[in-house]
């Protein structure tokens, strides 16, 4: 039995000097891992049954975790820096991916995580990603959604939900906002980087996202080598798994079909 098929199904791991909270789904089963990569206020607790409806309908083994921050995860020391997104595709993450035996998954990417799905695709080769509500620039709206949520935070509206996902409430929110609203952020663009995608993408957002336009998805598709297909929800908003998780199910098993029958490339 490999080191991967004997870890447990949930606890801890020491990847990249941080220790993660981790959860596996069905680990027994065998097909082509899913990876879910959470949002920038999110963590293993806040995707909730998504990931498990998911791998259920899909047959698939799957792959949560809490990155740095976040959950049960080590806290952060200080600021995030501003290439953040980057250190976590390009570092963390396939760390991460190695240790469970899982270079050859599909990555399922919401918001931030869907931005860290895109760049460890850019430089690695997963065998296909799905990217909800994504950000590969930063858009006005995605700033004013940003400090929509900072007044909520300092009004307490937002303390008693984030408590219930994370051991560090205030320190997950802060790195998340904070980040976002640091002035050398609002130059962040990975347009360029995606460009060297060859994997299927599958691009989702909702007409109704306080955080993004469609003109997100649309340079998506401009900027990869690979097939891309987009799916724009009708009654919609930033988060496509809550808000219209028949369609974006439906879309993960018709991508799933399509790409599980390759050719294992894990080793």
């Amino acid at each position: 039995m490999s080191a991967a098929a004997a870890a447990p199904d949930t606890g801890w791991v020491d990847v990249a000097s941080e220790r993660l909270e981790f959860a596996r789904i069905a680990p027994g089963r065998a097909g082509t891992p899913l990876v879910f990569l959470h949002e920038g206020l999110g963590s293993i607790a806040a995707w909730r049954d998504f990931p498990r409806a998911v791998c259920d309908r899909l047959d698939a083994p799957g792959l949560v975790y809490s990155r740095r921050g976040y959950g049960r995860s080590t806290p952060l020391a200080g600021p995030r820096a501003s290439d953040y997104l980057h250190r976590e595709a390009w570092v963390v993450l396939p760390e991460l991916l190695t240790r469970f035996g899982m270079v050859d998954a599909v990555l399922i990417g919401h918001s931030d995580g869907a931005s860290i799905a895109l760049l460890y695709a850019a430089r690695h080769q997963p065998r296909a990603i799905a990217v909800m509500a994504p950000h590969v620039f930063v858009e006005d709206v995605t700033i004013e959604g940003i400090r929509v949520a900072r007044a909520a935070w300092a009004s307490g509206k937002l303390r008693a939900p984030l408590a219930r996902l994370h051991d560090d409430p205030e320190g997950a929110f802060a790195g998340w906002n904070d980040g976002w609203l640091n002035p050398d952020f609002r130059q962040w663009n990975i347009e360029a980087e995606i460009a060297a995608i060859r994997c299927p993408v599958l691009a989702i957002q909702g007409y109704d996202d306080q955080y993004g336009t469609m003109a997100q998805l649309d340079r998506i598709a401009a900027a990869v080598q690979g097939p891309c297909r987009l799916l724009k929800l009708e009654h919609c908003g930033h988060s496509p798994q809550r808000d219209q998780p028949e369609a974006v199910i439906a879309a993960l098993q018709e991508l799933y079909a399509q790409v599980s029958a390759g050719p294992d490339r894990s080793g």
